[in-house]
């Protein structure tokens, strides 16, 4: 006998999920996962502690939903880089991908960098799965890029990493930022123009 189909969550159920989501990622972005609590979220959120209760089992299956959604997100700049473009203009575009999306979801830059220091523990399949395989094949088209001339020498790996190292320090680090530059309202076109030139430089034949 078939089984019903599961029934589809009304307008309501989305929105208040969405809703609880939304306030979990403001604090866990801010206090991590060890630091954060139902009761924070809950207040967050704007529900009672029950109502989360209702629609995650616990502050781990919320945290482990915001990494799922934001892996598919981070992989995508990466994805992007086109192998039968110009070399020198696919990797200062994903840089540039890549400082866009510090600037415009720096909660979640936050919440992939907490779940890294502290090893990894519901991302670490994500990583091994997802990133790992896209990492390999990019590094190889670098390296084939740079064989053909078509590049300075450069090491792919550690290229991809000071990448990821450079553009999103602006969001993990923006309240230190606005401490140490406060006098720069055009931040992020700064940023974005001092790491074309420097990595253009770098990677020019």
């Amino acid at each position: 006998m078939d089984q019903p189909s599961p029934k589809k969550p009304s307008r309501i159920q989305q929105k208040n999920r969405k809703r609880i989501l939304d306030a979990a990622l403001d604090v866990f972005s801010q206090h991590g996962y060890r630091g954060a609590t139902l009761d924070q979220i809950a207040e967050t959120a704007g529900l009672s502690k029950p109502n989360i209760l209702y629609y995650f089992n616990g502050k781990e299956e919320i945290h482990v939903t915001l990494l799922n959604r934001l892996m598919e997100a981070w992989l995508d700049p990466l994805i992007a880089m086109d192998e039968d473009g110009d070399p020198l203009e696919e990797l200062l575009g994903y840089i540039h991908r890549k400082l866009q999306m510090s600037r415009d979801y720096p909660r979640e830059s936050r919440l992939f960098a907490n779940e890294i220091i502290q090893g990894a523990p519901r991302m670490a399949p994500h990583l091994e799965s997802g990133l790992k395989p896209l990492f390999d094949r990019k590094c190889t088209l670098i390296a084939q890029w740079v064989a053909q001339g078509r590049l300075a020498p450069v090491d792919p790996g550690h290229l991809i990493v000071s990448i990821w190292a450079t553009t999103q320090h602006y969001a993990d680090f923006e309240s230190q930022l606005a401490v140490l530059m406060p006098d720069q309202p055009d931040m992020w076109d700064g940023a974005s123009q001092h790491l074309e030139r420097m990595f253009r430089e770098m990677l020019t034949p």
